[in-house]
């Protein structure tokens, strides 16, 4: 029964949900959408194969969530199963066949007509698997295997939680991101990485390739072509009277990639941004920079949630309705919080202008009674429980024992970097949060910036603050807001705020809500949002202050401090008084 559904639950209760081409940064012409109705069951840990299935879920919903049609908690001992029929098109015939999950939680084995064909470990990244040799004539047979221990197990999980309470949430088990094939001669580009010089004009292009043969660039500024050229698999490209992307000015230049080889020829599309973050000297102190000129980032924390369709948006029209609303309130900055989103949510803040802070997702064994510092008493006032100055050591205590854990994150942070590099909407990589598993964090801070050095890393987001690269990053819920002593890297004010108000009708659990501060209406809400503002944020700014991050985008379950309703029905702040106090957040 679904209890709270979004404006587009109806649209996402079809026969093909999410049904757009899933990976806007190479889009192929020749692929097929394998979303819609799976046969599903739930066998105990001992089953190696399920022959009987008696339910259907709706992909790529995960079986928590009410918009797969179930509805229902898994457990440790169960083991998900899928299987869809399908017969391939005739434009598939003498091709090689890729298999693609945009996300699966947690662990996976897939097989084709009963043979494995792959497996994978992590919930969060795209994989994929070339399955033309277990293909037959005619119809074929998919099955996944899954398990998910969600908060029973060490693995990275965010916010999962086998029963939600206070921050943590109703778990995603299984696939939740879409499922699709394409079709690809047998030499084909498996990839490229993209890395932009605004100050020499040029767009570096590594192109990774399957088999061998002649690559073709050509890149378009609108209809004209304005480079085609021959190049190799590690190319310098010169970008004439080149354009700059910015929040106010997305412009985005598209490129058809080709790899010919004979009579054939593998063809994709993409599109990339000349940008530029950095950090430089403003006013006495560091700040962040955008195209070599100082840029104050006014952000949001966004945890991705749906009040329907749990991690999954229900839409690509949802997706974009969050984006587009947050730009119209002012904000130029989204920090995606302990989540990684399907690829289109990204292609969307690079073509509307949005900033993004991606952080890793965090797992291991947490101190997962608190969040942010603070736990909520029955009245919902928060209270501070944290020694900030605390070493990141946790592991040593905490997860002694779980070297698989350390490993499998570290493998998994650099799998996310990877799949994500391309869209220039992406400024900054956080790996920890709140001393959340925190281990290592100046190594891995200063590993991730060598890796990346084209963005910005926040290596230990609130704390604990290990020096590293590249900012010092406080989080701040109970006032006053006192900025750390200057110490030469950039001051970002990473989370804060969180005023809250619930709004009968629109709340996931009417008793259960909670805040930071709680409001009754929406006058006495934006009335301390704007004194919050006014008083302590926006004069920190000629302080140091180089960014900020407002808790939050919309409600999630019982938290009820977002900008919107968790079923995004209202805005709950007086739209024109936020408007006008981030055009005030500017040096």
């Amino acid at each position: 029964m679904m209890t709270l559904a979004t404006r587009w639950a109806e649209e996402a209760m079809c026969d093909l949900p999410l049904p757009e081409y899933p990976r806007p940064q190479m889009v192929r012409e020749n692929w097929i959408n394998l979303n819609g109705m799976f046969d599903y069951a739930i066998t105990d840990e001992n089953a190696q194969w399920c022959d009987e299935y008696n339910e259907q879920i709706r992909v790529p919903f995960a079986v928590e969530s009410c918009l797969s049609g179930l509805c229902k908690r898994v457990s440790k001992k169960d083991r998900m199963w899928y299987r869809k029929k399908v017969t391939l098109p005739e434009s598939f015939k003498g091709k090689n066949v890729i298999l693609h999950f945009g996300a699966v939680d947690w662990e996976c084995k897939v097989y084709v007509n009963k043979k494995e064909v792959g497996g994978h470990i992590g919930g969060y990244c795209p994989f994929s698997f070339d399955i033309t040799d277990a293909l037959a004539q005619g119809e074929n047979e998919i099955t996944v295997w899954v398990y998910d221990p969600t908060d029973e197990g060490w693995q990275n999980r965010g916010k999962q939680a086998s029963e939600s309470h206070g921050f943590w949430y109703t778990s995603t088990s299984g696939i939740w991101q879409t499922v699709w094939m394409e079709a690809v001669n047998k030499n084909y580009i498996k990839g490229y990485k993209l890395l932009p010089d605004i100050d020499n004009g040029i767009l570096s292009i590594k192109t990774d390739v399957a088999g061998e043969g002649t690559l073709k660039i050509k890149v378009l500024d609108g209809d004209k072509a304005v480079v085609e050229e021959e190049i190799s698999a590690d190319a310098k490209i010169s970008i004439p009277d080149m354009k700059l992307w910015s929040p106010e000015n997305p412009f985005l230049y598209d490129f058809v990639l080709e790899l010919t080889n004979g009579s054939e020829t593998d063809s994709v599309k993409g599109y990339f941004a000349m940008r530029k973050y950095s950090i430089g000297q403003h006013a006495g102190y560091a700040r962040l920079f955008l195209n070599n000129e100082p840029y104050f980032q006014r952000g949001l924390l966004d945890q991705g949630y749906w009040s329907d369709g749990g991690l999954t948006p229900p839409t690509d029209e949802a997706m974009i309705y969050d984006i587009e609303k947050m730009k119209e309130l002012g904000f130029n900055m989204l920090r995606k919080h302990i989540k990684v989103e399907p690829a289109r949510w990204y292609y969307h803040c690079d073509r509307l202008g949005m900033l993004v802070w991606q952080d890793m997702v965090s797992g291991g064994k947490a101190l997962n009674t608190f969040h942010a510092g603070v736990l909520p008493n029955v009245q919902g006032v928060l209270n501070p429980i944290i020694n900030l100055s605390k070493k990141d050591n946790a592991y040593k205590t905490f997860n002694r024992d779980r070297i698989e854990w350390r490993t499998q994150f570290e493998e998994e942070l650099y799998e996310m970097i990877d799949s994500l590099y391309n869209y220039p909407s992406i400024c900054c990589w956080v790996p920890f949060n709140e001393g959340w598993g925190q281990f290592d964090a100046k190594r891995i801070g200063d590993a991730v910036k060598a890796y990346d050095p084209s963005r910005f890393v926040d290596h230990a987001s609130g704390w604990y603050d290990q020096k590293g690269c590249d900012f010092r990053s406080m989080h701040k819920y109970i006032l006053p807001v006192i900025l750390p002593k200057y110490d030469g890297r950039p001051i970002v004010l990473s989370e804060y705020g969180g005023y809250s108000q619930k709004i009968e009708n629109h709340v996931w659990n009417w008793l259960k809500s909670f805040g930071y501060q709680m409001y009754t209406s929406k006058e006495a809400l934006t009335n301390a949002y704007k004194k919050l503002h006014e008083k302590q944020i926006i004069p920190a700014i000629r302080k140091g202050l180089s960014a900020t991050v407002y808790t939050q985008v919309s409600d999630v379950e019982f938290e009820v401090n977002g900008m919107l309703t968790y079923d995004r029905e209202i805005v709950k702040l007086d739209e024109a008084t936020v408007k006008e106090l981030n055009a005030k957040m500017t040096y």
